[in-house]
């Protein structure tokens, strides 16, 4: 196979490990054992745990020990290992341990897997920026693939999405130790400092008034996107309990309609350097906002029948609210941060959105239902929550507004 062809097979199996349960653990977990939603929301903040550990140590890890490639397929298979044994768990308590332990090997893949790509694609003399972008976008279709299969296989309440994702893992790390070698790239006798490896030099980036606050926004924003990947296939899956709605497109396809949030990503990407150009980053990271309060309102007022447009609807704005602050804001870190300390002013970036928001949401959000938003019989006012969602968003809007100051310059968004 050709070294693209092969760097395509590891991006879309990489994906499709995740996507075949990370929209549907929610429908697993309150329909099928009717755990609460504050352990629920403890079990999702695992991704950020993981994501604000394990990227670096294992960076640190193959930048001096060991081949990336071998890495990635340890981790891979190691994870595959946890989530085989995942469905035996009768505990939330328990299952929290678990998760977690697979999210500190499945996390840190995600860097991995581009450091893999890049190292491949510059080996073979190719054209990274030209080459990467269409090998990437199979990571999406992988995702979807993964809920279409979970989906249509009947697995979406069921343990059979944990064994999907553990036997795709087990493949791609056996397929990743025929990959081409990518050896350390740092000397065992270079030093340099902890904090130099674990990027926190990034951190004097809050001395910073401007992006002190823009890393605080990208905290709160993350944990919108949290919401929307916690409680969107389990919001769909609980019209089944209405006679009306009980055999409808809906619920039968639910984990399907949300991939179209997948395929309204890719198709927004194309969208944004008109934007860019056009509006400049500040707008195009309030329009994200406002996108994801438009998101949550039309979720709040849906049903499979006369508001099915609504459902529609939401999962394409997704692409808007999900690509606009995560491309513009990693193009705002780009063009306001010096050449060295760049790469760890972007992870900063992505420590803030994927890291603490992402834990923010999973634990604020789990609190907040079971505490407020559940009505006497203990089941989830749906039209509350995605209102109580959206107003989040409106507040996190309007405050990014006025109080994030920046000048468009068209010279730089071009």
């Amino acid at each position: 196979m050709s070294i693209k062809l092969r760097l395509t097979i590891m991006s879309f199996l990489q994906f499709f490990v995740w996507g075949a349960w990370l929209i549907t653990i929610g429908v697993y977990w309150f329909q099928n054992k009717g755990w609460s939603g504050n352990d629920f929301g403890a079990v999702f903040s695992t991704l950020g745990i993981s994501s604000l550990i394990m990227p670096a140590l294992t960076g640190i890890i193959a930048d001096k020990w060991l081949n990336v490639e071998k890495l990635y397929g340890v981790l891979h298979i190691l994870f595959g290992a946890i989530f085989l044994y995942l469905p035996q768990v009768d505990d939330p308590n328990q299952f929290f341990w678990i998760i977690l332990a697979a999210m500190f090997c499945y996390m840190p893949t995600i860097a991995l897997s581009n450091s893999i790509a890049y190292t491949i694609l510059e080996k073979s003399k190719l054209d990274v920026v030209k080459v990467f972008p269409p090998i990437r976008v199979w990571g999406t279709i992988g995702f979807i693939a993964a809920m279409w299969v979970t989906n249509l296989s009947g697995n979406k309440a069921s343990e059979g999405q944990f064994y999907l994702s553990a036997f795709a893992a087990f493949a791609l790390g056996i397929y990743a130790f025929t990959l081409p070698a990518c050896p350390p790239l740092r000397s065992k006798s270079e030093k340099s400092t902890l904090a130099g490896q674990l990027g926190l030099k990034a951190f004097r980036l809050f001395a910073n008034y401007k992006m002190a606050l823009f890393f605080v926004f990208s905290m709160f924003l993350g944990a919108a996107l949290q919401l929307t990947n916690m409680y969107g296939d389990t919001f769909l899956s609980h019209f089944e309990s209405y006679p009306e709605y009980a055999d409808s497109l809906i619920v039968r396809n639910s984990t399907i309609i949300m991939s179209i949030s997948q395929i309204s990503e890719t198709v927004f990407i194309l969208a944004i350097p008109f934007f860019l150009k056009r509006f400049g980053i500040k707008q195009v990271m309030l329009i994200s906002m406002l996108a994801w309060v438009l998101r949550f309102a039309l979720l709040a007022y849906s049903d499979p029948a006369d508001g099915l447009w609504m459902i529609v609807l939401s999962c394409i704005v997704y692409g808007m609210a999900f690509d606009f602050f995560n491309i513009s804001g990693s193009l705002f870190v780009e063009t306001s941060t010096t050449p060295d300390i760049r790469s760890s002013a972007q992870g900063m970036f992505m420590m803030m959105t994927n890291g603490f928001g992402a834990i923010l949401g999973s634990r604020l959000s789990g609190y907040a239902i079971d505490t407020f938003l559940l009505d006497a019989q203990g089941n989830m006012m749906w039209t509350e929550i995605w209102l109580c969602f959206a107003g989040y968003s409106l507040v996190i809007a309007f405050l990014f507004s006025f109080m994030f100051k920046h000048k468009h310059d068209p010279a730089i968004a071009a």
